[in-house]
């Protein structure tokens, strides 16, 4: 099919990819804008996994003081250029996720970095409670590691439900901005500050 112009610009503006690009979602999706998006999308994680290696050196170091002062986060986030770290798209990408951290507390950025202690712990937990509602053995490893995959979507920041769209993750944001910027991108670390609170 013969896709138009004003289709292309209308890919473009909406991601921020580049013409050749939209223009083959485009035709992928049968025209389809939304279904383009999605498949811009699933091409920018492999896009994303590519610029894995790439040094970041540059980047912004992000403040997010919420309403009432009672909650703040300092979030640094690194890219590959100053001039990307000077856009828009970069200083809201990262606003978002101090935001992001603000609201739901993460305990780390990915599993990976998810204390040895703090797993071993909820694991211990979970098997405790299959077990005690008199599930069989052999079937309490399963249980556990879906338990396990719940407590991770809630307690690591990149496999949360992004808050200002609940249907994608923080990953999915993570890796649009990657394909948008062409650039490797990471969030590096971050503090959160609850007033009152020990850090217990």
């Amino acid at each position: 099919m013969e896709i138009s112009a004003s289709l292309i610009k209308e890919l473009r503006e909406k991601t921020g990819v580049g013409i050749m690009d939209c223009k083959e979602a485009l035709k992928e999706s049968d025209g389809d804008i939304n279904k383009a998006i999605d498949y811009l999308r699933k091409k920018g994680i492999a896009t994303a996994k590519k610029r894995g290696g790439r040094t970041t050196s540059q980047g912004q170091v992000q403040a997010y003081i919420h309403a009432g002062g009672k909650i703040g986060v300092l979030l640094e986030v690194n890219c590959e250029t100053d001039f990307s770290a000077k856009t828009d798209d970069f200083t809201n990408f990262t606003k978002d996720i101090a935001m992001q951290i603000a609201a739901t507390s993460p305990i780390s950025i990915d599993r990976e970095s998810v204390p040895e202690d703090v797993l071993a712990r909820e694991k211990d937990i979970y098997a405790t409670q299959v077990r005690e509602s008199g599930k069989p053995e052999k079937i309490i490893d399963k249980i556990v590691e879906g338990k396990l995959k719940k407590f991770f979507s809630e307690v690591c920041l990149l496999e949360q439900p992004f808050v200002k769209n609940p249907d994608i993750t923080v990953q999915d944001v993570l890796n649009e901005i990657i394909a948008k910027t062409g650039e490797n991108i990471i969030i590096r670390r971050f503090v959160r500050y609850q007033l009152g609170d020990s850090g217990e």
